[in-house]
């Protein structure tokens, strides 16, 4: 799998990294439902025999958890990849999620990452979210101090719009940006994109398939199984009618033009996120060994002009 340059640092990346949300498992507000660990720690060796050489975390999936599958994962591996992950989200003994950007609380929150990681220094460290906004340059010259201390290679922020970003760039260039990005959600293509490539910030864009909906394995049968504590219930409008169905045919359309190619729905997905300039990675989450198997095509490969004109007719349309 080839490379490419991450933003203004030295690290070249794969255009497709493993994503650790889901692993995180299960007891938790943005939970994807109960995960055996043991398939986790089986997809991220899977995600390494494919060429991927970088996993997501973030400190909140799974309250510590995700860190901890990750770590247990890499122990003894040789061909080690880059591990990024997130601060700014906090929970109290009640498992209840709050949020922070003080000084104080990123500073424990990155040293909290570092034993779970079980890692001296941390690749990326990213700025979750911009919460509370009127924080976000006290949250953003901590984590500049953590990477002059060398507990961090690398700062980077997730989810901040250009406005933000424009606020923290002055007291240090912005390693990368980490925003949502599908064909559903397209949010970032009007001001956040052009930043990013006009400031040479990295972009990496996380649910390309819409939180697995575009992989082409949902129906509405499946929805109606899915698991009370699966965030996406109630929380993503995407797996709530009338756009679940219209999704479904979407998907269709995906499964239509990947067909040609010998391409799955969802490395259909992940392609047209890439086929952005500014785009130089998409995360891609696997539960389970054998999924990413039919997603990491989308690599190496690019929809055709009439490909994305199709798409686009249709989402138009829709």
């Amino acid at each position: 799998m080839q490379t490419r340059q991450f933003g203004n640092s030295d690290l070249h990346i794969t255009p497709i990294g493993f994503g650790a949300w889901a692993i995180g498992g299960g007891g938790w507000a943005f939970a994807w439902g109960a995960q055996d660990d043991n398939d986790s720690v089986a997809a991220i060796h899977e995600a390494i025999d494919l060429g991927i050489n970088w996993i997501d975390t973030a400190a909140v999936y799974g309250l510590g958890h995700s860190e901890e599958v990750v770590a247990a994962a890499l122990a003894g591996v040789k061909n080690r990849p880059y591990v990024f992950t997130k601060c700014a989200r906090v929970w109290d003994e009640k498992r209840q999620i709050g949020k922070s950007l003080k000084a104080e609380s990123i500073r424990r929150e990155c040293e909290a990452s570092l034993r779970r990681l079980k890692v001296d220094v941390i690749d990326l460290y990213q700025i979750h979210w911009p919460e509370p906004d009127e924080d976000i340059e006290e949250g953003w010259q901590t984590v500049l101090k953590l990477k002059e201390e060398g507990k961090i290679r690398w700062a980077g922020v997730s989810n901040f719009d250009a406005a933000q970003m424009g606020r923290i760039a002055r007291f240090g260039p912005i390693t990368s940006l980490q925003p949502p990005y599908s064909m559903l959600r397209r949010d970032i293509e009007e001001s956040i994109l052009p930043y990013c490539g006009s400031h040479n910030i990295g972009v990496l864009v996380y649910s390309p398939m819409q939180s697995g909906l575009l992989t082409g394995a949902w129906s509405k049968e499946r929805l109606a199984t899915l698991p009370p504590d699966d965030w996406r219930r109630e929380k993503n409008k995407q797996f709530q009618e009338p756009q679940f169905s219209r999704n479904l045919r979407l998907v269709d359309l995906l499964r239509a033009i990947g067909g040609k190619r010998g391409k799955t729905p969802g490395e259909v997905a992940i392609a047209w996120t890439l086929r952005q300039p500014a785009v130089t990675a998409a995360i891609v989450g696997a539960r389970k060994p054998g999924q990413l198997k039919e997603l990491v095509g989308a690599a190496d490969w690019r929809l055709s002009a009439a490909e994305v004109g199709e798409i686009e007719q249709f989402l138009k349309a829709n």
